[in-house]
């Protein structure tokens, strides 16, 4: 055998290795968020429910821990909707849900977080966000 054949499988062999790491590096990342947390509340007509849930992200450039809440009709087009999305990175907010109001729903922490997304009014309903941390105040309520 000669030695210009062993060189083309010897680099036929880093070539396939080096793309078999890449493409298990690439599937390794891309799996669902495991939910370490969730919650619903009801609205006090029953006609909604507020949702929240704590998901961690892993892997190669994703890793993260989100907290998403959305609201969901109880009839008719029951498909979730987002109104709020914490990022969590800096450690876990202590959130709590409650309804004012069958059209207000409030939404306090009491840990700093980032605020990734935030819709003040969905389907008719009005969405409060107070921070209770003992940081700066950034009370975020909607007022109507």
């Amino acid at each position: 055998m000669t030695t210009h054949g062993r060189d083309r499988r010897s680099t036929l062999r880093r070539r396939l290795l080096l793309t078999s790491f890449s493409i298990f590096i690439v599937l390794s990342g891309c799996h669902n968020p495991d939910t370490i947390w969730s919650t619903e509340v009801r609205s006090p007509d029953g006609q909604w429910l507020a949702l929240a849930h704590r998901d961690q992200f892993g892997g190669p450039g994703n890793a993260g821990l989100f907290t998403s809440i959305s609201l969901k009709r109880t009839t008719g087009d029951t498909r979730p909707m987002q109104v709020l999305l914490f990022d969590e990175n800096q450690g876990p907010t202590d959130l709590k849900m409650n309804w004012l109001t069958s059209t207000h729903l409030e939404v306090t922490y009491t840990q700093s977080a980032t605020i990734d997304f935030q819709a003040i009014k969905c389907g008719g309903i009005d969405i409060s966000l107070r921070d209770l941390s003992d940081g700066p105040r950034h009370d975020q309520a909607h007022k109507r």
